[in-house]
Protein backbone atom coordinates (compact mmCIF):
# COMPACT_ATOMS: atom_id res chain seq x y z
CA UNK A 1 0.00 0.00 0.00
CA UNK A 2 1.47 3.49 -0.71
CA UNK A 3 1.22 6.01 2.69
CA UNK A 4 0.57 8.99 1.49
CA UNK A 5 3.39 11.95 2.95
CA UNK A 6 1.76 13.93 6.02
CA UNK A 7 4.70 14.46 7.87
CA UNK A 8 8.27 16.22 7.78
CA UNK A 9 11.47 16.58 9.75
CA UNK A 10 13.32 19.55 9.87
CA UNK A 11 17.24 19.34 11.13
CA UNK A 12 18.99 22.20 13.13
CA UNK A 13 22.18 20.99 13.82
CA UNK A 14 23.83 23.97 16.52
CA UNK A 15 24.80 23.55 19.97
CA UNK A 16 25.42 25.86 22.41
CA UNK A 17 28.20 22.83 23.43
CA UNK A 18 28.57 19.08 22.77
CA UNK A 19 27.59 17.02 25.48
CA UNK A 20 29.40 14.29 26.31
CA UNK A 21 26.93 11.36 25.51
CA UNK A 22 25.88 13.08 22.41
CA UNK A 23 26.43 11.34 18.55
CA UNK A 24 23.88 13.31 17.55
CA UNK A 25 24.58 15.69 13.76
CA UNK A 26 25.49 18.79 15.80
CA UNK A 27 27.96 21.63 16.30
CA UNK A 28 29.12 24.74 17.82
CA UNK A 29 28.85 27.71 15.06
CA UNK A 30 28.72 30.97 14.74
CA UNK A 31 26.14 33.56 13.86
CA UNK A 32 27.71 33.85 10.54
CA UNK A 33 27.58 29.42 9.95
CA UNK A 34 24.06 30.07 10.80
CA UNK A 35 22.97 32.39 8.43
CA UNK A 36 24.53 30.76 6.00
CA UNK A 37 23.02 27.56 6.87
CA UNK A 38 19.25 29.25 7.32
CA UNK A 39 19.68 30.13 3.88
CA UNK A 40 20.53 26.94 2.24
CA UNK A 41 17.87 25.18 4.41
CA UNK A 42 15.06 27.19 3.19
CA UNK A 43 16.24 26.74 0.10
CA UNK A 44 16.48 22.68 0.35
CA UNK A 45 12.67 22.65 1.76
CA UNK A 46 11.65 24.92 -1.43
CA UNK A 47 12.99 22.22 -3.30
CA UNK A 48 11.09 19.25 -1.78
CA UNK A 49 7.86 21.39 -1.42
CA UNK A 50 7.82 21.35 -5.60
CA UNK A 51 8.83 17.62 -6.03
CA UNK A 52 7.62 15.86 -3.04
CA UNK A 53 5.00 17.43 -0.90
CA UNK A 54 1.30 17.76 -2.20
CA UNK A 55 -0.97 16.94 0.62
CA UNK A 56 -1.36 19.28 3.80
CA UNK A 57 1.04 18.27 6.58
CA UNK A 58 -0.37 16.66 9.46
CA UNK A 59 2.89 17.11 11.81
CA UNK A 60 6.40 19.29 11.73
CA UNK A 61 9.47 18.29 13.84
CA UNK A 62 12.11 20.36 14.27
CA UNK A 63 15.24 18.96 15.88
CA UNK A 64 18.23 19.38 16.81
CA UNK A 65 20.84 20.32 17.75
CA UNK A 66 18.83 22.88 19.62
CA UNK A 67 16.37 24.63 16.88
CA UNK A 68 16.01 27.62 19.57
CA UNK A 69 19.53 28.54 19.47
CA UNK A 70 19.23 30.44 16.17
CA UNK A 71 18.43 33.99 16.38
CA UNK A 72 14.59 34.56 16.26
CA UNK A 73 15.07 35.95 12.83
CA UNK A 74 16.23 33.05 11.44
CA UNK A 75 14.02 30.64 13.35
CA UNK A 76 11.73 33.07 11.91
CA UNK A 77 12.86 33.11 8.10
CA UNK A 78 12.26 29.06 7.90
CA UNK A 79 9.21 29.18 9.35
CA UNK A 80 7.83 31.73 6.67
CA UNK A 81 9.38 29.53 4.00
CA UNK A 82 7.54 26.65 5.69
CA UNK A 83 4.11 28.58 5.18
CA UNK A 84 5.25 29.70 2.09
CA UNK A 85 5.49 26.23 0.46
CA UNK A 86 3.39 24.10 2.21
CA UNK A 87 0.48 23.34 2.57
CA UNK A 88 -0.51 22.47 6.75
CA UNK A 89 -3.33 21.15 8.55
CA UNK A 90 -4.98 24.02 10.67
CA UNK A 91 -4.48 21.58 13.66
CA UNK A 92 -1.02 20.00 12.75
CA UNK A 93 0.75 19.40 15.43
CA UNK A 94 4.11 21.33 15.13
CA UNK A 95 6.79 20.39 17.34
CA UNK A 96 10.42 22.22 17.93
CA UNK A 97 13.02 21.30 20.48
CA UNK A 98 14.47 23.35 23.30
CA UNK A 99 16.78 23.10 25.76
CA UNK A 100 16.76 25.10 29.12
CA UNK A 101 17.89 28.60 28.52
CA UNK A 102 17.86 28.76 24.85
CA UNK A 103 14.57 30.28 24.88
CA UNK A 104 13.16 33.95 25.55
CA UNK A 105 10.27 35.96 25.36
CA UNK A 106 10.90 36.78 21.81
CA UNK A 107 12.00 33.31 20.39
CA UNK A 108 9.01 31.79 22.36
CA UNK A 109 6.78 34.69 20.95
CA UNK A 110 7.63 34.21 17.13
CA UNK A 111 7.74 30.80 17.04
CA UNK A 112 3.81 30.52 18.62
CA UNK A 113 2.79 32.66 15.67
CA UNK A 114 3.99 30.89 13.09
CA UNK A 115 2.31 28.02 14.71
CA UNK A 116 4.23 25.92 16.46
CA UNK A 117 2.10 24.67 19.20
CA UNK A 118 4.33 22.07 21.05
CA UNK A 119 7.91 22.40 22.80
CA UNK A 120 10.24 19.48 23.66
CA UNK A 121 12.70 20.58 25.78
CA UNK A 122 15.53 18.49 26.90
CA UNK A 123 15.79 18.64 30.77
CA UNK A 124 17.60 15.03 31.35
CA UNK A 125 17.94 15.70 35.18
CA UNK A 126 17.07 18.22 37.69
CA UNK A 127 20.52 17.42 39.60
CA UNK A 128 22.85 20.07 38.84
CA UNK A 129 25.86 17.57 39.80
CA UNK A 130 24.56 15.01 37.81
CA UNK A 131 23.81 18.07 35.01
CA UNK A 132 27.60 19.09 35.03
CA UNK A 133 28.65 15.67 34.71
CA UNK A 134 26.57 14.80 31.51
CA UNK A 135 28.30 18.58 29.79
CA UNK A 136 24.79 20.09 29.94
CA UNK A 137 24.45 24.04 30.34
CA UNK A 138 21.87 24.37 32.11
CA UNK A 139 21.12 23.95 35.53
CA UNK A 140 18.01 23.16 37.52
CA UNK A 141 16.27 27.33 38.08
CA UNK A 142 17.05 27.37 34.37
CA UNK A 143 14.79 24.64 33.79
CA UNK A 144 12.12 26.25 35.94
CA UNK A 145 12.36 29.62 34.43
CA UNK A 146 12.38 28.56 30.64
CA UNK A 147 8.97 26.30 31.55
CA UNK A 148 7.46 29.58 33.14
CA UNK A 149 8.40 31.29 30.32
CA UNK A 150 6.99 29.02 28.28
CA UNK A 151 3.84 28.55 29.86
CA UNK A 152 3.00 32.42 29.67
CA UNK A 153 4.18 32.82 26.18
CA UNK A 154 0.78 30.11 25.87
CA UNK A 155 2.17 26.71 25.22
CA UNK A 156 0.26 23.58 26.74
CA UNK A 157 1.72 21.32 24.99
CA UNK A 158 5.30 20.73 26.66
CA UNK A 159 7.22 17.48 27.11
CA UNK A 160 10.31 17.31 28.85
CA UNK A 161 13.16 14.66 28.68
CA UNK A 162 14.06 12.78 31.52
CA UNK A 163 17.36 10.19 31.60
CA UNK A 164 18.49 7.64 33.58
CA UNK A 165 21.35 4.84 34.27
CA UNK A 166 23.34 7.65 34.35
CA UNK A 167 27.25 7.47 35.54
CA UNK A 168 26.96 7.67 39.44
CA UNK A 169 23.36 7.72 39.44
CA UNK A 170 21.13 6.06 42.77
CA UNK A 171 17.12 5.18 42.60
CA UNK A 172 17.27 8.09 45.06
CA UNK A 173 18.63 11.00 43.05
CA UNK A 174 16.22 9.59 39.83
CA UNK A 175 13.27 9.75 42.52
CA UNK A 176 14.18 13.74 43.40
CA UNK A 177 14.41 14.81 39.39
CA UNK A 178 11.12 12.45 38.84
CA UNK A 179 9.83 14.38 41.65
CA UNK A 180 10.39 17.97 40.14
CA UNK A 181 9.09 17.48 36.62
CA UNK A 182 6.06 16.08 38.14
CA UNK A 183 5.59 19.51 40.15
CA UNK A 184 5.58 21.17 36.69
CA UNK A 185 3.29 18.62 35.26
CA UNK A 186 4.33 18.71 31.58
CA UNK A 187 1.99 16.88 29.24
CA UNK A 188 4.43 14.96 27.60
CA UNK A 189 7.51 13.00 29.35
CA UNK A 190 10.17 10.94 27.04
CA UNK A 191 12.47 9.04 29.15
CA UNK A 192 15.56 7.34 28.17
CA UNK A 193 18.34 5.05 29.24
CA UNK A 194 21.58 6.31 28.50
CA UNK A 195 23.60 4.48 25.74
CA UNK A 196 26.97 4.52 25.95
CA UNK A 197 27.79 5.69 21.53
CA UNK A 198 31.08 5.70 19.64
CA UNK A 199 33.06 8.57 19.46
CA UNK A 200 31.82 10.35 22.14
CA UNK A 201 33.85 11.31 25.43
CA UNK A 202 31.59 8.79 27.70
CA UNK A 203 32.86 6.48 25.54
CA UNK A 204 36.31 6.93 26.04
CA UNK A 205 36.42 7.65 29.28
CA UNK A 206 34.13 4.04 29.45
CA UNK A 207 36.77 2.22 27.54
CA UNK A 208 39.33 4.13 29.99
CA UNK A 209 37.46 2.49 33.14
CA UNK A 210 36.20 6.61 34.00
CA UNK A 211 32.84 6.20 33.95
CA UNK A 212 31.00 4.16 36.36
CA UNK A 213 27.36 3.04 35.39
CA UNK A 214 24.92 1.86 37.62
CA UNK A 215 24.59 -2.16 37.54
CA UNK A 216 21.98 -3.32 35.22
CA UNK A 217 19.69 -4.19 38.33
CA UNK A 218 19.83 -0.66 38.97
CA UNK A 219 18.89 0.38 35.55
CA UNK A 220 15.99 -2.00 35.65
CA UNK A 221 14.54 -0.93 39.13
CA UNK A 222 14.84 3.05 37.73
CA UNK A 223 12.78 2.71 34.80
CA UNK A 224 10.19 0.38 36.71
CA UNK A 225 9.61 3.50 39.31
CA UNK A 226 9.66 5.74 36.53
CA UNK A 227 6.90 3.65 34.44
CA UNK A 228 4.65 3.58 38.30
CA UNK A 229 5.60 6.89 39.05
CA UNK A 230 4.26 8.25 35.91
CA UNK A 231 0.98 6.23 35.77
CA UNK A 232 0.33 6.78 39.31
CA UNK A 233 0.07 10.78 38.32
CA UNK A 234 -2.10 10.07 35.20
CA UNK A 235 0.03 9.53 32.68
CA UNK A 236 -0.30 6.65 29.51
CA UNK A 237 2.70 4.88 28.60
CA UNK A 238 2.21 4.58 25.03
CA UNK A 239 5.78 3.35 23.74
CA UNK A 240 8.54 2.32 25.60
CA UNK A 241 9.56 5.71 26.09
CA UNK A 242 7.29 7.87 26.19
CA UNK A 243 4.16 8.93 28.36
CA UNK A 244 1.45 10.76 27.85
CA UNK A 245 -1.57 12.89 29.56
CA UNK A 246 -4.85 12.48 27.39
CA UNK A 247 -4.60 14.17 23.85
CA UNK A 248 -1.07 14.49 23.96
CA UNK A 249 0.89 12.27 22.49
CA UNK A 250 3.27 13.21 19.71
CA UNK A 251 1.79 12.49 16.51
CA UNK A 252 4.85 12.86 14.89
CA UNK A 253 6.79 10.44 16.25
CA UNK A 254 3.81 7.79 15.89
CA UNK A 255 4.70 8.20 12.32
CA UNK A 256 8.22 7.04 12.81
CA UNK A 257 6.75 4.56 14.96
CA UNK A 258 4.24 3.23 12.34
CA UNK A 259 6.56 3.05 9.53
CA UNK A 260 4.87 5.55 7.56
CA UNK A 261 6.96 7.85 5.78
CA UNK A 262 7.87 11.57 6.46
CA UNK A 263 9.94 13.86 4.34
CA UNK A 264 13.62 15.04 6.03
CA UNK A 265 15.41 18.35 5.35
CA UNK A 266 18.74 19.61 6.99
CA UNK A 267 22.26 18.64 6.88
CA UNK A 268 22.14 14.57 8.19
CA UNK A 269 18.26 14.88 7.88
CA UNK A 270 17.11 11.19 7.30
CA UNK A 271 13.64 10.99 5.13
CA UNK A 272 11.41 8.18 3.66
CA UNK A 273 9.52 8.53 0.90
CA UNK A 274 8.04 6.01 -2.02
CA UNK A 275 9.88 3.08 -0.34
CA UNK A 276 12.94 4.28 -0.11
CA UNK A 277 14.98 5.79 2.69
CA UNK A 278 17.30 9.06 1.72
CA UNK A 279 19.86 10.51 4.35
CA UNK A 280 21.68 14.19 3.83
CA UNK A 281 24.84 14.71 3.64
CA UNK A 282 26.10 15.70 7.37
CA UNK A 283 29.18 18.37 7.02
CA UNK A 284 27.73 21.67 7.49
CA UNK A 285 29.73 22.69 3.89
CA UNK A 286 29.08 20.42 1.94
CA UNK A 287 25.55 20.39 2.99
CA UNK A 288 25.50 24.15 2.01
CA UNK A 289 27.41 24.33 -0.82
CA UNK A 290 25.32 21.53 -2.51
CA UNK A 291 22.50 23.73 -2.05
CA UNK A 292 24.38 27.03 -2.91
CA UNK A 293 24.94 24.84 -6.70
CA UNK A 294 20.99 24.57 -6.54
CA UNK A 295 21.22 20.73 -5.63
CA UNK A 296 19.35 18.55 -3.33
CA UNK A 297 21.76 17.52 -0.25
CA UNK A 298 21.14 13.66 -0.49
CA UNK A 299 23.75 11.85 0.12
CA UNK A 300 22.64 8.06 0.25
CA UNK A 301 19.25 5.82 -1.11
CA UNK A 302 18.28 2.89 -0.32
CA UNK A 303 15.54 0.87 -1.72
CA UNK A 304 13.68 -0.49 1.16
CA UNK A 305 12.67 -4.11 -0.13
CA UNK A 306 9.29 -5.71 0.85
CA UNK A 307 10.56 -7.74 3.02
CA UNK A 308 12.60 -5.03 5.06
CA UNK A 309 9.18 -3.15 5.21
CA UNK A 310 7.46 -5.83 6.98
CA UNK A 311 10.02 -6.20 9.68
CA UNK A 312 10.10 -2.34 10.29
CA UNK A 313 6.30 -2.51 11.02
CA UNK A 314 7.00 -4.98 13.51
CA UNK A 315 10.04 -4.03 15.10
CA UNK A 316 8.93 -0.17 15.62
CA UNK A 317 5.26 -0.52 16.13
CA UNK A 318 6.02 -3.21 18.54
CA UNK A 319 7.77 -0.01 20.99
CA UNK A 320 4.19 1.32 20.86
CA UNK A 321 2.01 -0.10 23.77
CA UNK A 322 -0.74 -0.97 20.96
CA UNK A 323 1.90 -3.17 18.98
CA UNK A 324 0.72 -3.90 15.49
CA UNK A 325 -2.34 -5.13 14.50
CA UNK A 326 -3.24 -7.44 12.02
CA UNK A 327 -5.34 -5.29 10.20
CA UNK A 328 -2.44 -2.27 10.21
CA UNK A 329 -0.04 -4.80 8.60
CA UNK A 330 -2.66 -6.23 6.17
CA UNK A 331 -3.70 -2.86 4.42
CA UNK A 332 -0.04 -1.68 4.98
CA UNK A 333 1.66 -4.89 3.15
CA UNK A 334 -1.25 -6.75 1.42
CA UNK A 335 -0.09 -10.41 3.60
CA UNK A 336 -1.53 -11.40 7.13
CA UNK A 337 1.12 -10.56 9.99
CA UNK A 338 1.01 -14.62 10.84
CA UNK A 339 1.95 -15.36 7.35
CA UNK A 340 5.17 -13.73 7.51
CA UNK A 341 6.51 -14.04 11.42
CA UNK A 342 3.90 -16.36 12.48
CA UNK A 343 6.84 -18.49 14.54
CA UNK A 344 8.30 -15.66 15.67
CA UNK A 345 5.39 -14.26 17.33
CA UNK A 346 5.03 -17.75 18.57
CA UNK A 347 8.27 -18.16 20.06
CA UNK A 348 8.40 -15.27 21.83
CA UNK A 349 4.64 -15.22 22.61
CA UNK A 350 5.63 -18.95 24.67
CA UNK A 351 8.48 -16.97 26.22
CA UNK A 352 6.15 -14.73 27.54
CA UNK A 353 7.70 -11.49 25.69
CA UNK A 354 4.82 -10.73 23.46
CA UNK A 355 0.83 -10.73 23.79
CA UNK A 356 -1.50 -11.89 21.38
CA UNK A 357 -4.89 -11.69 21.14
CA UNK A 358 -7.54 -11.49 18.58
CA UNK A 359 -6.49 -8.00 17.61
CA UNK A 360 -2.56 -8.70 17.17
CA UNK A 361 0.59 -8.27 18.89
CA UNK A 362 2.55 -6.48 21.16
CA UNK A 363 5.55 -6.23 23.67
CA UNK A 364 4.48 -7.28 27.40
CA UNK A 365 4.88 -4.33 29.74
CA UNK A 366 7.30 -6.79 31.53
CA UNK A 367 9.15 -6.88 28.78
CA UNK A 368 9.56 -3.35 27.59
CA UNK A 369 13.13 -3.61 29.63
CA UNK A 370 14.69 -5.68 26.91
CA UNK A 371 12.42 -5.22 23.91
CA UNK A 372 15.81 -5.00 21.60
CA UNK A 373 15.76 -8.67 22.00
CA UNK A 374 12.13 -9.12 20.47
CA UNK A 375 12.98 -6.60 17.85
CA UNK A 376 15.96 -8.10 16.70
CA UNK A 377 13.80 -11.72 16.14
CA UNK A 378 11.97 -10.24 13.29
CA UNK A 379 15.28 -9.57 11.27
CA UNK A 380 15.82 -12.14 8.14
CA UNK A 381 14.06 -14.20 9.69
Amino acid sequence: MNVPVRSLYIHIPFCGSKCFYCDFNSYVSSETVMERYTDALCKELTMIAQTDSALPLRTVFFGGGTPTLLPPRLLEKILQTLHQFYSIEADAEITMEANPGSVDSDTLRIIKEHGVNRLSFGVQSFDDTMLHSLGRLHDRNTVYRSFEMARKAGFYSINLDLMFGLPDQTLELLEDSVSQLLMLAPEHVSVYGLKIEAGTPFAKWYDAGHLQLPPEHAEVAMYEFVQQSLADHGYEQYEISNFAKHGHKSRHNIVYWRNEPYLAAGAGAHGYVGGRRYANIKRLDPYMEELEAEKRPIESVESISVEMEQEDTMMLGLRLAEGVTYDRFFTRHGVAMQEVFGSVIQDFAGKGLLEVDESGVRLRRSAYIVGNEVFAGFIDI
